[in-house]
């Protein structure tokens, strides 16, 4: 039983969970569960889903990327690990990498080995290479080879079942023609639905800032589980949990379905100490309208501070075009005392005091430690 990742971010995200889980239940049903790392494929891109051709990565970032995969994969899979610390191979669990037959002495010959497999025809018939194409835009050939070396990857772990995305199933068939060419038995091939991101509209990506990472902090995962559009509510419940979908379409409104939804992801991935914590802090701060237990502190000698500045020094906006559109979209609230006051003009100085509260947003605040 065959998944393969390329690390092409630091992070994984709950939309890779859905083939991660479904990869956990074969494991758990006495399967041997195969990840595939692709070190080698990450540097080439694959095309699924890409209107154009995806940047190079370099080995070095490829290598800085998947530092932290297996770890962040093991919250989901059942991985041994020996007494170094480094995961090893069991009836249950293999980790492959495919630089292990793509990198080394045998040079090209691998590549050409599974080039031989498929025709220009067949690849170039790929739905995004067909659109591309049809308006004026090209295919580089490094693109039309990424299908058939992950094929070869089927052949050299002997997969007899693949999964991944329904973008992927052109991919996923390819493997069996490489497996075919090869001598070996087909591999069956399991497609799942992908997962919209938190915008409710594209796929779950880093690209498209619309992910929940693995790695998230347990208010930021909770905070952006309850922001996901009403009608993802039960698709989320149904992919990444093991919720009843039935019993949380009894719950009265959305909003508490997403707070059922909320909880159950973070007690997967922090416990179920954190999930209480957060739920509650959520509460606080977005219900009760109070300012959060644990706030950052920015410490500064200056009393009088342009805003954007301001917003940017102190962490809470990442530049000054995003602190400006956040301003003047009245997002920045002041909290001092009693007063709470929404910021307006963002070409003015702002007043400090000790122990202000500045909010960004709806999830970020810093309190104003004058020095």
């Amino acid at each position: 039983m065959k998944f393969g990742i390329d690390p092409t971010s630091p992070d994984l995200h709950l939309g890779h969970t859905v083939p991660l889980r479904k990869l956990r239940q074969f494991q758990d049903a006495g399967h041997t569960a195969v990840l595939i790392i692709g070190d080698f494929t990450a540097r080439i891109g694959d095309p699924t889903g890409r209107s154009e051709e995806r940047k190079t990565l370099t080995t070095e970032e490829v290598g800085e990327n998947m530092k932290k995969y297996l770890k962040q994969a093991a919250k989901v899979l059942n991985i041994k690990y020996n007494l170094f610390g480094k995961a090893k191979n069991t009836k249950e669990f293999e980790i492959r990498y495919n630089g292990e037959w793509f990198f080394g002495k045998k040079g090209l010959e691998p590549v050409m080995d599974a080039a031989r497999s498929a025709t220009i025809n067949q690849v170039i018939q790929r739905a995004e290479f067909k659109k591309r194409l049809e308006k004026g835009g090209s295919v580089s050939l490094i693109e039309s080879l990424y299908p058939i070396i992950q094929g070869y990857d089927s052949v050299k772990v002997k997969a007899d079942v693949e999964i991944g995305g329904n973008d992927q199933k052109f991919n996923l068939l390819m493997g069996r023609q490489v497996q075919k060419h090869f001598g070996m038995s087909e591999q069956d091939i399991i497609t799942l639905p992908l997962l919209e991101g938190t915008d409710g509209v594209k796929k779950m990506s880093k690209s498209f800032g619309n992910y929940i990472a693995l790695n998230e902090s347990p208010n930021n995962m909770y905070g952006k589980v309850m922001s996901i559009p009403d009608n993802l509510i039960l698709k989320y419940c149904e992919l990444l949990t093991d919720l009843n979908v039935e019993k949380i379409k009894k719950i009265p409104n959305p909003r508490n379905q997403k707070t059922v939804l909320a909880k159950k992801i973070v007690k997967m991935y922090h416990g179920e100490k954190e999930a209480q914590r957060v739920e509650e802090e959520f509460n606080k701060v977005f219900i009760n309208k109070e300012v959060p237990s644990d706030i950052e502190i920015f410490e500064t000698d200056r009393k009088n501070y342009p805003v954007l500045d301001l917003l940017c020094d102190s962490g809470l906006a990442e530049s000054k075009n995003e602190a400006k559109r956040v301003v003047e979209g009245r997002g920045v609230k002041i909290r001092f005392k009693s007063e709470n006051l929404r910021f307006k003009n963002w070409k003015e100085n702002l007043k400090l005091e000790d122990g202000m509260v500045i909010q960004y947003g709806k999830r970020k605040f810093v309190k104003i430690k004058l020095k």
